[in-house]
């Protein structure tokens, strides 16, 4: 008997994927977590029914969340992702000279079910230069005043607890919590299923930030296979940045990489400007 488990990417589309086996599944205090191992793109981390990463394909995504802000900034000294349990993200951002490197995230399972089963990406908790706070994010921030080089928020769609990490306030709270030549990075979704929460999340950032920019990455798990990330600066204008090398092994960042994704599709361009 064939397994699929399939993804509802909006209520009209779905996609889905031949699963070997099941590997881990559990009601978190939080959301419903599996982990599957699949034919074609390794194992899956899934929360509510949609899929988190697959090892197929998540460098792309942890790689764009980390290393353009990273390489932005050029000299960050203490960064923070909200989300990103799996810690892929943490991952990537410690193969910069970083002193320190703080994760929060809400929920312990995903926490332990990437130690369990994602070993390529939580060995980043291992670091000495790594923090891990199983906190709620959005309070998280609240009494941190000029204290993070950049902050990355790794989360999930806006839904069930992801939902403040989307909104205007937090985006005021970020810009805090960053020191003077801060750099903040959300992931916002695909342009295709999302536009309007991009509109959206831009306007709101534009509003705080003198800098903001959405840059793209490529990514077949996600929804429409291209991902929006949108970057808030409070002084570096990261189109003026270049990138002459990198010092450590990536799969898809490379300084090339890093100047095209700030070009944007026509269709996007409009989605942000009207």
């Amino acid at each position: 008997m064939e397994f699929w488990f399939s993804e509802y990417q909006s209520k009209n589309v779905k996609m889905s994927y031949r699963i070997r086996m099941q590997l881990h599944r559990e009601k978190t205090k939080f959301q419903e977590l599996a982990v599957f191992d699949s034919e074609d793109c390794g194992r899956m981390l899934i929360l509510d029914d949609v899929v988190q990463l697959t090892m197929k394909d998540e460098f792309v995504y942890h790689e764009m969340m980390s290393h353009v802000p990273l390489f932005t900034h050029g000299n960050a000294k203490k960064v923070l992702v909200i989300g990103g349990g799996d810690g892929g993200t943490l991952r990537e951002i410690l193969k910069h000279p970083v002193e320190e490197a703080h994760l929060v995230e809400i929920d312990e399972g995903v926490i332990e079910a990437a130690k369990n089963y994602f070993p390529e990406l939580s060995v980043a908790f291992k670091d000495e230069r790594a923090k891990i706070f199983c906190e709620d994010g959005i309070a998280f921030i609240k009494d941190k005043k000029n204290f993070y080089d950049i902050i990355i928020i790794d989360s999930t769609d806006p839904i069930g607890p992801a939902v403040g990490l989307f909104a205007k306030e937090f985006y005021n709270n970020v810009y805090e919590a960053l020191t003077e030549d801060g750099i903040f990075v959300a992931q916002t979704e695909s342009p295709f299923f999302f536009s309007e929460l991009l509109k959206r999340i831009y306007k709101d950032v534009s509003s705080i930030f003198k800098y903001t920019n959405v840059y793209i990455a490529t990514i077949p798990t996600y929804p429409g296979a291209l991902w929006t990330f949108t970057m808030g600066s409070k002084k570096i204008n990261p189109l003026e940045r270049t990138v002459d090398k990198i010092d450590f092994d990536t799969k898809y960042y490379t300084p090339e990489i890093h100047k095209a994704a700030f070009v944007l599709p026509a269709f996007v361009k409009k989605i942000i400007s009207g």
